[in-house]
Order: C-alpha cells, then sequence, then structure tokens
C-alpha cells in the first residue's frame, strides 16, 4: 500500500491574497505532507510496490519560490479596512460639499452668498476670521468688503495696508505671482513655517496683523467662466498654520462653485439696481412747497421691481394734489406702467383736479384702453390747505389714516373696485376737515403686507404704530413716517426707507445698499417683500 502521510501543509501565497483580498485562495506556492519531507523533495523518488515513478517534468514549470524571496505584503484585514477608510472619507468630502452648496444655493441675494461663502470656507480650511473683497474686473460694482469676525474698524484697519503687501490684494490687482494660497506672517528675522509662502512682509502689514491678532492667511481668487474675476476671499488664521492636501482640494472645489453663484447673483443684483433706478425717476424727486401743508414721503423699491408709486403736485388757487397707487405685476413692465398711470393722473389733476371722482374715472379709461391685461389701485385728494379741507376718492385702494393728538383713525371711504374692473364707477368722494397740527398718511397695501399678518391684523398694528408715535415727533411728517415704519418693520426700517423731503439733499432718494441686493435678505422674518410707499401731509 502507499506509504502518504495522512496529514498536508498549505502555505498561501499572501500577495495573491492581498490583491484578491479574499478569506479563501487557491494559489498556493508549495504543497508538502506533514512528513518525509527530505523523500517527497528528492528529484526521483524511490520505488513503490514495483512500480517506477519517475515522471519526466514539464518544461513550463517554474522552479518553487522560496517564502522568503517574496515581498513583504500587508495583511489582507488590514489593506481592506485602508481602502474602507479611504472610501468613507471620499464620502465624507462629498457629503460635506453637498450640504455646503446646498445652502450657498438657498442664499438670496449677493449679500447673503457672500456671508455664506466666508462661513463655509472657514469651516473647510479651520480658521476662525475672513474676508471677501469682491471688487469686479469690468468696473460695473459693486466694490464691497464683508468680514466674518472683523468688525468696521477692523477692515479699517486691514484696507490701510498697501494692496501690493497681501495675497489678496496682488489677485485684485491681477499680478502674475498671485494665484492664492497660504503667507505667513513671521516676526522679523523668524523663519515662517512649512508650505505655503511667505511674501516680503510690509511693515504696515506687520503691524495691523500684530493688532488684530492674526499670524497667517489663506486666499484664493473668485473667478467665473462667464464675468472673469470677481474678487478675493481670504481666510485668517489666529496661529502660523495652512490647511492641508485635503483641505485645499475641498476649498479649492467650494470656491469654483460659489464663484459662478456669484457672478449669477451679481447679475441679479445689477439688474435690481437698474430697475430700482428707473423706478425711482419715475417718482417726484423733491415734494412740492405749498403754504399750509408739510409733506414727507418714503419709497422702496422691492427685489423684482413693483409698480407702488405716489405724487405731490400744487394746483392752481393754492391747491394741492396728493396720489397713491399700485399697478399689478412686477418687473419693468409694472415699472413702465406706474410711469404712464402717473404721468396721466397729473394731467387730469390739472383739468379737473375739483372733482377726485372724474380724475380716476379718466384713470379707468385710459386703463382699460392702454393696459386691458392690468389692474391698479389708485387713491386721489384734492386739498386746500387754507381751509384744511380735503376731498377724496379711491379705487380699490386702502383708506387714509388721520393721525393727531385727539385722534388716530381711518377715513371711511367708499367700497369701490380696482381700475381696470369696474363696470361703472361706485365710490362716491368723502370730505374730510383735519384739525391744525393732525396729519393724513397715505400708504399702499405693499407696507401691510411687508409686515406678513393677515390684512385685518395688518391694518390694526398700522393704527397702533401711528397711535403711539410720540407727541414731539408728531410736529414734523418725516419723523413720523420713520416712526411708524420702524414699529412696523423693527428689522429693516433703514433698508426700507428711502427719503424724499421737500428741498436739499434730503429731497433725493438714495438707492444705498439695498438696492444692491447687499441690504439683506428678500424678506424681513421670512417673508418677501414689494414696494412700500408712505406719503404724509401734516397741515398747520
Amino acid at each position: 500500500m502507499l506509504d502518504i502521510a495522512p496529514r498536508l501543509r498549505v502555505d498561501v501565497d499572501p500577495l495573491m491574497a492581498a490583491q484578491h483580498d479574499l478569506g479563501v485562495c487557491n494559489a498556493f506556492w508549495r504543497i508538502t505532507p506533514g512528513g518525509k519531507v527530505e523523500a517527497m523533495s528528492a528529484p526521483h523518488l524511490p520505488k513503490v510496490a514495483g512500480i517506477d515513478p519517475v515522471v519526466a517534468g514539464s518544461p513550463q514549470t517554474a522552479a518553487p519560490v522560496p517564502a522568503r524571496a517574496l515581498p513583504a505584503a500587508p495583511p489582507p484585514a488590514a489593506s481592506g479596512t485602508l481602502i474602507q477608510d479611504r472610501l468613507a472619507g471620499m464620502v465624507s468630502d462629498l457629503t460635506t460639499l453637498h450640504e455646503l452648496t446646498e445652502r450657498l444655493a438657498r442664499a438670496a441675494d449677493l449679500d447673503s452668498s457672500l456671508r455664506e461663502l466666508l462661513r463655509a470656507g472657514a469651516a473647510l480650511v479651520g480658521a476662525r476670521r475672513g474676508l471677501v473683497v469682491l471688487e469686479p474686473t469690468d468696473g460695473l460694482g459693486p466694490a464691497v468688503t464683508i468680514g466674518l469676525g472683523l468688525g468696521h474698524a477692523d477692515l479699517g484697519h486691514i484696507e490701510t495696508v498697501p494692496r501690493s503687501a497681501t495675497s489678496y490684494g496682488r489677485i485684485l490687482d491681477g499680478l502674475p505671482d498671485a494665484h492664492g494660497g497660504s503667507e505667513f506672517l513671521p516676526e522679523p528675522d523668524a523663519v515662517p513655517g512649512a508650505g505655503g509662502y511667505a511674501a516680503p512682509v510690509d511693515p504696515r502689514h506687520r503691524e495691523v496683523a500684530a493688532r488684530l491678532g492674526y499670524a497667517a492667511s489663506y486666499s484664493l481668487p473668485l473667478t467665473a467662466e462667464a464675468t472673469g474675476r470677481l474678487g478675493a476671499a481670504v481666510w485668517l488664521y489666529d496661529e502660523p498654520a495652512e490647511p492641508g492636501d485635503r483641505q485645499r482640494d475641498l476649498i479649492g472645489l467650494y470656491v469654483r462653485h460659489a464663484a459662478e453663484h456669484l457672478a449669477r447673483m451679481l447679475e441679479v443684483a445689477r439688474a435690481r439696481t437698474r430697475l430700482a433706478a428707473l423706478s425711482e425717476e419715475l417718482l417726484p424727486s423733491r415734494l412740492p412747497r405749498v403754504p399750509g401743508v408739510q409733506l414727507a414721503a418714503r419709497h422702496h423699491t422691492g427685489p423684482h421691481g413693483g409698480g407702488d408709486w405716489y405724487d405731490a403736485l400744487p394746483l392752481p388757487e393754492g391747491a394741492l394734489g396728493l396720489a397713491v397707487g399700485s399697478v399689478t405685476g412686477s418687473g419693468p413692465g409694472a415699472v413702465a406702467a406706474m410711469g404712464r398711470m402717473r404721468a396721466s393722473l397729473r394731467a387730469y389733476a390739472v383739468m379737473e383736479g375739483e372733482d377726485p371722482v372724474a380724475v380716476l374715472s379718466d384713470l379707468e379709461l385710459l386703463l382699460r384702453l392702454t393696459e386691458p391685461a392690468r389692474s391698479a389701485t389708485a387713491l386721489f385728494a384734492y386739498c386746500e390747505p387754507a381751509q384744511r379741507k380735503i376731498l377724496l376718492a379711491g379705487a380699490g385702494h386702502a383708506p387714509p389714516l388721520v393721525v393727531g393728538d385727539r385722534r388716530t383713525e381711518y377715513v371711511e371711504t367708499s367700497l369701490s373696485a380696482p381700475l381696470g374692473m369696474l363696470s361703472c364707477w361706485e365710490a362716491p368722494s368723502v370730505e374730510i376737515e383735519p384739525a391744525a397740527g393732525e396729519t393724513v398718511l397715505l400708504y399702499t397695501d405693499g407696507l401691510l403686507r411687508r409686515t406678513g399678518d393677515s390684512m385685518d391684523r395688518a391694518y390694526a398694528r398700522l393704527h397702533a404704530a401711528a397711535a403711539g408715535v410720540p407727541r414731539s415727533v408728531r410736529e414734523d411728517p418725516g419723523a413720523l413716517v420713520d416712526h411708524v415704519l420702524h414699529a412696523l418693520l423693527p428689522d429693516g426700517p433703514a433698508a426700507a426707507s428711502a427719503p424724499a423731503g421737500p428741498d436739499g439733499p434730503d429731497g433725493l432718494r438714495g438707492l444705498g445698499l439695498g438696492g444692491l441686493g447687499l441690504g439683506g435678505p428678500d424678506g424681513l422674518g421670512g417673508v418677501p417683500y414689494e414696494d412700500i410707499v408712505l406719503l404724509a401731509a401734516r397741515f398747520d
């Protein structure tokens, strides 16, 4: 019988096992019996039971490789863990980028987009402070600097540093060596940390860095495909540090996406600015001076360009015409329709201003003939300041509010459908006689909608805000209007109001940052806002 040991020893090739990453591998580099190793390894095996087992070796069979000649390979388990960790890191990075870009996409205007870029970038590079400088190369503006963890005074200090002494300044100037990166701000005779680059540090730069307490910075250009360079973003480190390779990859991907988003927001902001400027040009540049009455107006154009308007024009025999209105829709079409309505009403008021119903009837006919698909609301008041008498009529418009020391009440006007929706004229005129020192407040429904409440509650809030005006403020119609705005819209009275006074610089309305889309989000408290118009007339 065959003399074969019942036990076998199997040695698995660790290199092939690692390559396949399997628990079982059929690649064996040596199979030897548990006993009689020398006999089994001999080139000619002895005869067994009269059989010559000598078999010619195959020329294709290579000699066995000794185990010590194989290169060292990591255990299969360790290699698999390394791959899993790397995949988990990649998934985590992609998830982070997805979340940050989603947050950026929800930014409604240029200001909030710039702030979100700073916040997300600081989290990606591990910095606490930073700033973004928006300075488009086309020169059309706006030129804006926004800081993260930096106040206005801090930004002012940084702006005193020569631009050529900072990495982001070289980016803005388009210098050939400005490609972004880390910049260390060493003390004199100190050696900068590893990585990045250390530019020649201007003494003023070192002084400002010491005052603000940052030791290193990391800057990147903001460049979009359609618009070119938009500006630069820089993050400041409190200690000598710089982002690692993984952080650089992430912030590079994020900034490229953010630059394209900023380019779109920039175009939106510029369009809003042009629309707001057009709307302002179609409204009175200053209010008239009429004896016996003081006037003040506030107007703010919404982000999409609405059709709210107001007017005040002197009439023969010392009379005064006051009007407010609103055209349906938004955008350039609504702004153009608003301009036509205001110009037409001025003509009708000069011809037959003593009869407000006739003025609005003519406006109704004009709207039907020229704008059949559009409707509008309007209120016209014929005032005689010497007699303190007002004759007014409205078409679908909110009633005026009389504010004085003894009363704060809405004028009881007849209900009427808006212009363009009347089958015949439905509402007669109403005559009121404000007392000396009382103010008549005209407004559009955009002010009520801006509160975010139901119309009934908005009317109640407006009444409460007017009744709560301090006695000392009631003598100035401009201060009264500002107080009402602040009471109704505590988060944005400055952005919502564009003052128009009777003379001087106060008689002209400025756009401010709100006109560029840089005055905050498109709503206060999450409420999208429309045009706001208030026109106040205080009778002596």
